[in-house]
């Protein structure tokens, strides 16, 4: 079993952290590994994992040479995780790591990923009521229905990991995409705590980019839907320009009113035309970042015990 944990900024956090996952790694019962990432903190993240990593062969530490995002973190973290079973954790306690037993349960019930659900969230209202929207949307275009797509306490089987990091994606959304790739998903009511330390990396802009991170990356029914629109509105137009045409046959030269309406009808035209550009150029955006094939992370080096510096590595 694996362990991944992003880790950004947490100096704060890490010893409470390692604190309460060890009897969790004693009592499991299986071969453990607990690999965290540091994904570019500025402050006494990496020294403290490094010092972990030392003490303890169950620990490797992969830094990341600058901060890539969460999920790059987490792909890195798959890239070097060894287990058949891997679980990611965040690194704040906010996703108590008591609860690492009860996933673990609902893979062995044959199920290829299990997700948390945070029932009782300990967030502002705001952040909740934008988390459920985002769940909501993340379930209706990933055909997977879930409570909680935010949750990052889940547990895969390596085969989905194994996909996932196949897929070297530039904007991965890594629960979406696992759930994409199979039927067996479970979801268990897990534990949510208040921020032990710190405050929150992820913002109300972070998840809007991550939405639209998702609404691009995993269906095609917004340009679909932006082109249906496009011909609805130039079928409405052509249809009120004709009619306007034969109101000036017929009773000739009409009050200023017609062409004020005509006008409108051009401007929503243009409107319309505008989002389809907006949106394509979304698209379009996406491919140039795929072509370009540049890496979703950089590890400058991965610690351990064995050894307490490694020569710098490139991985994609």
């Amino acid at each position: 079993m694996s362990i991944v944990i992003p880790v950004y900024n947490e100096a704060a956090n890490l010893a409470a952290l390692w604190r309460r996952l060890q009897p969790v790694l004693d009592r499991c019962g299986r071969a453990c590994e607990v690999v965290f990432v540091d994904d570019g903190s500025a402050d006494d993240s990496l020294a403290i994992l490094r010092d972990l990593a030392a003490h303890d062969d169950r620990v490797r530490v992969v830094e990341l040479a600058r901060n890539f995002g969460q999920h790059a973190a987490i792909l890195a973290g798959f890239r070097n995780s060894r287990g058949e079973i891997v679980i990611t954790l965040d690194a704040d306690l906010q996703n108590p790591p008591e609860e690492i037993p009860r996933l673990l349960a609902a893979i062995d019930e044959g199920n290829d990923v299990v997700g948390g659900w945070r029932e009782e969230r300990h967030d502002r209202t705001f952040r909740k009521f934008a988390s459920r929207m985002h769940n909501h949307l993340t379930s209706a275009i990933v055909g997977v229905p879930m409570h909680d797509y935010g949750c990052m306490l889940r547990a895969y089987r390596r085969h989905i990991v194994d996909t996932v990091v196949a897929c070297d994606e530039k904007a991965a959304f890594v629960p979406a995409l696992a759930n994409s790739f199979t039927k067996r998903v479970a979801e268990i009511p897990v534990g949510h705590e208040e921020r032990a330390s710190g405050r929150s990396h992820y913002n109300l802009l972070g998840l809007a980019k991550l939405s639209l991170n998702l609404i691009t990356g995993f269906s095609m029914l917004p340009i679909q839907l932006v082109g249906l629109f496009g011909i609805v509105v130039f079928v409405l137009d052509f249809a009120l320009v004709m009619l306007l045409l034969a109101h000036r046959l017929i009773y000739g030269p009409q009050q200023e009113g017609a062409m004020w309406v005509m006008f409108a009808a051009v401007f929503a035209l243009f409107g319309a035309l505008f989002l389809a550009i907006a949106l394509v150029a979304e698209y379009v955006g996406r491919i140039y970042q795929e072509v370009r094939r540049r890496p979703n992370y950089i590890v400058r080096a991965v610690h351990d015990a064995e050894s307490a510096h490694r020569q710098p590595s490139l991985r994609q």
